[in-house]
């Protein structure tokens, strides 16, 4: 995402299984985050060149919930989840742009 664009204003855990991201330019959009664990696009869950996923969703339990969010850079967020896979580069222009892809939907 250029310079520009949205970045992170504030995360927060929303409930049991959500994760709320506020963006700067007003949105909020609540993320499952199985499902954002599940669509990790890290080299471990995903085949470099060819982009195949490795990780099936079978892989991931129900449970496994974030246990850290740090900011990388003014680019990107990383998720350590409870599962003790911590390897995920979650970019903003991906998180906000294709939001569903990563469980997201907007808050109403």
């Amino acid at each position: 995402m250029s310079a520009d664009g949205p970045r992170v204003r504030r995360i927060w855990q929303e409930g049991e299984r959500t994760l709320g991201i506020a963006w700067t330019d007003g949105r909020t959009v609540l993320y499952d985050v199985v499902v954002l664990r599940r669509a990790c696009p890290c080299a471990f869950c995903v085949e470099e060149d060819t982009g195949v996923r490795r990780l099936r969703d079978a892989d991931v339990d129900e449970a496994v919930r974030p246990s850290r969010v740090v900011s990388v850079g003014r680019y990107a967020l990383t998720v350590a989840f409870t599962d003790g896979h911590d390897t995920g580069i979650y970019p903003f222009d991906a998180l906000h742009g294709r939001s569903a892809a990563f469980g997201g939907r907007d808050a109403g």
